[in-house]
C-alpha cells in the first residue's frame, strides 16, 4: 500500500513505515492537484499536518483512501465525521508534540519578560551607537519564578506546559470545562519524580489571578479571550497562543498591548494563517513565530514513529 506524506514525515517515521512493507511518498501536492495526484498513484494512506486539508469533496472523490493520518494534535483541517462515517480510519498523534508547544511557550514568556525579541533586532543596528540607550530600555524585565500560570485548557499539552512553569518556580493555575483535576508528574535526570495535584478553578479566577496566561484549546466559533476577558485581567499580564488561530480576538489584543493592559504577548498561531495581520507582525509588544509549536526534530520523529505504529496497527488488525 502506498503512503503519501504530503507534509512531509520524519525519517524514523518513513523507516518503520517502509520496513512495514508501505511505499512512502514524500512529495509536497499542491492542494488542488491532490485528487489528481491520489487517484493516478492508487494513494492508500495520506498523511498531512496543518498545511494540506482533507475535505468532504476530496474524501468522495478518493476511494483508494483507507487511512487519514494528522502529524499533531489538531483535526480541524480534516472533516473527521464525515470520513469515518464513510469507514476510513482517521488517526493523529496528540501526546507527541506536547513537550516541543510547552517549551516554545516558554520561549516567548522568557524572551518577552526580558525583552529578547526586541533586544534581538535593536542590538545589531544600534548597539555600538546607542548600547546605554539600550540598557536602560531593556533594564525592567520580570522573572517568571513565583508568577503564576494561567492555564485555559488542561489537555496534554496544556499539563506538558505546567509541568515546565512548575519546574520553573511557578505557581499554576488552570481552567478546563471538561476536566476536574489532573496529577502532573515531573521526572528529573538523576530518576527522581515530583507529583502536582492541578484542580481547575473557573475561567475568570484565571484570568484574574494570572500574571501569566497560555491557551490550549481547540478551535472554536467564539474567541476564548476577547476584550470583556482581557479587561479582567492583571494590568501587565503575558500572554501565549500556541494553539488555534481564532481563540484570541486579534484586535482586540493589540489594543489591551498599546493600552499597557497587557505587557506582552506571543503568537505561534493566527486567525488570518498564512498571512498574518500586518498590525501584528509590527506590533513591538508581540514576540511572534510561524506557527513552530511542534517542530522540534525529537516531536517529528515521535510524530512520525506513532503515526507508523497505529497505521502497521490498523492495518494488522484489518488484515
Amino acid at each position: 500500500m502506498k503512503v503519501l506524506a504530503n507534509d512531509g514525515i520524519s525519517q524514523s517515521g518513513k523507516d518503520a513505515l517502509e520496513k512495514g512493507g508501505f511505499e512512502v511518498i514524500t512529495t509536497t501536492v499542491a492542494q488542488e492537484q491532490l485528487e489528481n495526484y491520489i487517484n493516478a498513484n492508487n494513494i492508500g494512506v495520506l498523511l498531512v499536518r496543518s498545511a494540506t486539508t482533507v475535505r468532504k469533496d476530496l474524501i468522495d472523490a478518493c476511494p483508494s483512501i483507507k487511512i487519514i493520518g494528522r502529524g499533531g494534535v489538531g483535526m480541524d483541517n480534516i472533516d473527521v465525521d464525515y470520513a469515518k462515517s464513510k469507514g476510513l480510519h482517521v488517526i493523529n498523534t496528540p501526546a507527541s508534540s506536547s513537550h516541543s508547544v510547552a517549551e516554545l511557550v516558554f520561549a516567548h514568556f522568557y524572551g518577552l519578560a526580558r525583552f529578547l525579541h526586541n533586544s534581538n533586532r535593536d542590538m545589531p543596528l544600534e548597539g555600538d551607537a546607542n548600547f546605554g540607550k539600550l540598557k536602560k530600555a531593556y533594564a525592567k524585565g520580570v522573572e517568571l519564578k513565583g508568577k503564576t500560570l494561567g492555564v485555559l485548557g488542561l489537555g496534554r499539552i496544556g499539563q506538558a506546559t505546567a509541568k515546565v512553569a512548575l519546574g520553573a518556580g511557578m505557581k499554576v493555575i488552570a481552567f478546563d470545562p471538561f476536566i476536574e483535576k489532573a496529577n502532573l508528574e515531573l521526572d528529573f535526570f538523576d530518576g527522581q519524580k515530583v507529583s502536582f495535584e492541578i484542580k481547575t478553578i473557573s475561567k475568570e479566577a484565571v484570568l484574574k489571578q494570572s500574571d501569566f496566561i497560555t491557551l490550549h484549546v481547540p478551535a472554536q466559533k467564539e474567541y476564548i479571550i476577547g476584550a470583556p476577558e482581557l479587561d479582567i485581567m492583571k494590568r501587565g499580564v503575558f500572554i501565549a497562543n500556541a494553539a488555534r488561530g481564532g481563540v484570541i480576538d486579534e484586535a482586540a489584543l493589540v489594543s489591551a498591548i498599546e493600552s499597557g493592559k497587557v505587557a506582552g504577548a506571543a503568537l505561534d498561531v493566527f486567525e488570518n494563517e498564512p498571512k498574518p495581520e500586518i498590525q501584528l507582525l509590527m506590533n513591538s509588544g508581540l514576540s511572534l513565530t510561524p506557527h513552530t509549536g511542534a517542530a522540534t526534530n525529537e516531536a517529528q520523529d515521535r510524530i512520525g514513529a506513532e503515526l507508523a505504529e497505529q497505521i502497521i496497527n490498523i492495518l494488522k488488525t484489518a488484515g
